[in-house]
């Protein structure tokens, strides 16, 4: 007779052995913190013409988003660092108090100078709250449950996406710009409180030379670079000392940081990448897509407001149209993807369109209609959505395992710094046009005390204060401004649209299929490890494979002739030792039948035996069950392609262990089960 064996219990992953209850409190306060940062990226854009009515200076308009956009992308790394070296927690915690220290000052700003620090402040914690409220759900979850928590947090992104603007204006119009701010400290405080007392997590072991020189010196030569784009020409005339000064200074700055980046353990963008060509070319395509997205959100409100003189709360709804059609064809090219492995289209087509997009943006007049200008934010928005979901599959599927963290993290931030200049530029050219057409509308018209084309220029409230027969022009300068910065920017995408005929298109790994919304949608860079890029995409994965028959699949591989839920049963068995059927199909939602024939055919064939009411492995069904969890993780493996090579690393495999072993007749899981015959009836 077989003996009965006994199989070692797998040790236990993240999450295991904590209260569901807990391990959702925790994931909800995550959820919470990540949701200011994301929203603050969206929410300012519809605030920012009332802003600057309010405290003046048009022409730094710019810095109010270009401050945080900056801030948040050169701390990214510096907190995944610091959490994995001294504990997520505390670091978390403290994000958020400086991002709630900033937005109670953004609050109380009296001038833009002062705003404009602040955004800075509050940029420094929301990149952290981003990238530790992702890294945290790593300790919390499984690996084999990761991918539907990172669903959630992708769809934060998605939703304030779309409701950043539309709270933004509501706020503004019936409340104070100041409370697009204030609205994240109850939330804040709400989320500290929950972390404090829910969140547990294991003591962090990991070490790591931190590139702070690095991290230094590229925040100091992207500030200069934004402020020579934002400045010159408007404040410091291009052959001012100021800006040659400026120029100089960037100049030594890249010298620095391409020294310090070759001679650091750790560096934040090693240059390396660059040697790769795909990485290059799709690095160039990231920077203009963050520049033409974050540059046309930025102003298209005020065009808006003060050209086509919709409240602050309407301009958000007529924002909506770029976000719908940036969501569809996102998701739509993704699926497409992921479903064929074809790619190349997607980067030529999606730049195509946007600068079409622009074109169209172009068009816009004051007298232009909703449908008009919901039409052409719609064509703008697709065309960024068909190009953003396949940048970081692309770089992703061109790297070694070892490089598919920092690749990743750096098209990303390449993505982020495009933004950050978007907006300067943007806002440097519609300054200069703006001062131009109202100095050329207004000459020789007689202006009341205190109006000129330099106050105009500075607070569109006073467009208010002129003759109604003066109004007409003014407002035509503003909407020609705005609309003449899209078409400046028509050739910027057109190079994007060259270089993206340069990609090759070699055939996407199935392990690069599983795009991920908050890589796509962010304005900060992404930063995960290779272990924890590929653990996400497995889960994402495997979870899909679990819903298309995995344990027939399973069982046919391994060589046997056995009922789908009978192999579940094995690999639940193997899992847990022991398992008593009479209680799975109440705790499992399985269905009796499934549970009673699987039961049955394990013991029939010596697969399994009784003891009590439990069913044990017998010898010969522990060598099935284990056939069964190879072949498990022969199919994980085969996704990953060329990175499971001979000199595999010791941590990817170990991930392919674990998340096979919590795949194989885990909780999450159910064997497939066929409909029952219908009965026909005469």
């Amino acid at each position: 007779m077989a003996q009965d064996v006994t199989v070692p219990a797998v040790s236990p992953a993240p999450g295991e052995g904590r209260p569901p209850r807990t391990v959702l409190a925790a994931v909800g306060a995550l959820l919470m913190g990540l949701l200011l940062a994301a929203l603050d990226q969206t929410i300012v854009s519809t605030a920012l013409p009332t802003i600057v009515s309010d405290l003046g200076g048009l022409k730094h308009l710019s810095w109010v988003v270009t401050a945080y956009l900056l801030a948040s992308t050169a701390a990214t790394p510096l907190w995944g660092k610091l959490g994995d070296q001294y504990g997520r927690k505390r670091l978390f915690q403290t994000a958020v108090v400086i991002f709630l220290v900033g937005s109670a000052l953004c609050g109380l700003a009296r001038s833009m100078p002062e705003l404009i620090a602040f955004r800075a402040l509050q940029g420094l914690g929301g990149g952290g709250l981003i990238v530790l409220s992702m890294a945290i759900v790593g300790d919390l979850v499984p690996p084999r449950e990761r991918g539907k928590y990172q669903g959630l947090f992708g769809a934060v992104f998605g939703a304030t996406s779309v409701l950043g603007p539309l709270l933004g204006g509501f706020l503004t119009q019936h409340l104070s710009w100041r409370w697009v701010f204030y609205v994240n400290l109850p939330l804040g405080v709400v989320a500290l409180l929950v972390i404090a007392s829910a969140l547990r997590l294991p003591a962090s072991t990991a070490r790591h030379t931190i590139d702070y020189l690095g991290t230094f010196l590229i925040a100091s030569l992207a500030t200069c670079l934004v402020l020579i784009a934002s400045l010159g020409g408007t404040t410091w005339a291009w052959g001012s000392g100021e800006i040659i000064g400026l120029a100089l200074l960037a100049a030594v700055l890249l010298v620095l940081l391409v020294r310090a980046e070759r001679r650091a353990a750790e560096p934040v963008l090693p240059l390396r990448l660059f040697r790769i060509r795909t990485f290059a070319l799709v690095a160039v395509i990231s920077f203009v897509v963050g520049f033409a997205m974050f540059g046309a959100m930025t102003y298209l409100p005020t065009f808006l407001q003060v050209a086509q003189g919709v409240t602050p709360t309407a301009s958000g709804v007529r924002m909506l149209p770029m976000v719908i059609g940036l969501l569809i064809t996102s998701t739509l090219s993704g699926q497409i993807i992921s479903r064929t492995g074809r790619w190349k289209a997607f980067p030529v087509l999606g730049t195509g369109v946007t600068a079409v997009g622009l074109l169209l943006l172009h068009q816009l007049t004051v007298t232009s209609g909703t449908w008009e200008t919901s039409g052409y934010l719609f064509v703008f928005g697709a065309g960024l959505g068909l190009v953003m979901q396949v940048l970081v599959l692309v770089v992703q599927n061109a790297v070694g395992y070892s490089d598919l963290g920092v690749a990743t993290s750096g098209v990303t931030f390449f993505r982020s710094i495009g933004a950050s200049f978007g907006v300067a530029v943007f806002g440097a050219l519609f300054t200069g046009l703006l001062t131009r057409r109202l100095t050329d509308a207004l000459a020789g018209e007689p202006l009341p005390p205190g109006v000129g084309p330099g106050s105009l220029a500075a607070d569109p409230r006073a467009i208010g204060r002129l003759p109604a027969a003066l109004r007409p022009a003014v407002l035509d300068a503003y909407a020609t401004s705005i609309t003449h910065v899209f078409l400046y920017a028509v050739p910027v995408v057109l190079v994007a649209f060259a270089v993206t005929w340069f990609l090759k298109e070699d055939r996407l790994r199935r392990s690069v299929t599983a795009p991920e919304i908050s890589e796509t949608l962010a304005a900060n860079p992404v930063e995960r490890s290779s272990c924890d890029e590929v653990a996400r995409a497995l889960s994402v994965l495997g979870t899909r494979e679990g819903r298309r028959r995995i344990y027939e699949t399973l069982i046919a591989r391994a060589g046997y002739d056995l009922l789908p839920a009978a192999g579940w049963l094995l690999l639940r068995i193997r899992r847990h030792g022991s398992v008593r059927p009479a209680a799975l199909a109440e705790t499992l939602s399985v269905p009796v039948r499934s549970v009673t024939d699987a039961s049955r055919q394990v013991e029939e064939r010596g697969l399994a035996r009784r003891q009590g009411l439990d069913l044990v492995l017998t010898e010969r069904g522990a060598l099935v069950a284990q056939a069964l969890a190879t072949a498990r993780e022969e199919s994980l493996s085969e996704l990953l392609g060329d990175w499971w090579g001979p000199d595999r690393p010791t941590d990817l495999v170990q991930l392919v262990e674990r998340l096979s072993a919590e795949l194989c007749g885990s909780d999450g899981e159910r064997p497939y089960t066929p409909p029952p015959p219908r009965d026909h009836l005469a």
